[in-house]
């Protein structure tokens, strides 16, 4: 499992591994809580499996930045994993492409 959190220019992009599970806690934590941007993109393509843990730790993300970001996206999602997002209704709380 790889993350690699990236800031340019205010936007903090954050590359997720192939598994976005209950492995990744820590380091998908340290991803966004060591970010200072306005807006955040968690970007999905590498990722072909995502459980629930990773629509939990989504969830924390939101809550830990809610007032710092503007904008949550979510972005390069497989047909799965965006398959998963929508039956968990996110595209309430995050933009998904």
């Amino acid at each position: 499992m790889t993350i690699h959190a990236v800031t340019d220019d205010k936007i903090a992009t954050i590359t997720l591994g192939s598994t976005f599970d209950f492995s990744a806690v820590e380091e998908f934590r340290k991803a966004y809580s060591s970010q200072t941007a306005k807006e955040y993109i968690v970007d999905f393509r590498d990722t072909e499996y995502m459980d629930s843990s990773g629509l939990g730790m989504l969830l924390n993300m939101k809550r830990h930045l809610e007032g710092a970001a503007e904008k949550i996206s979510l972005i390069n999602c497989r047909t799965q994993v965006k398959k998963i997002l929508l039956i968990s209704r996110f595209e309430q709380k995050f933009h998904i492409t």
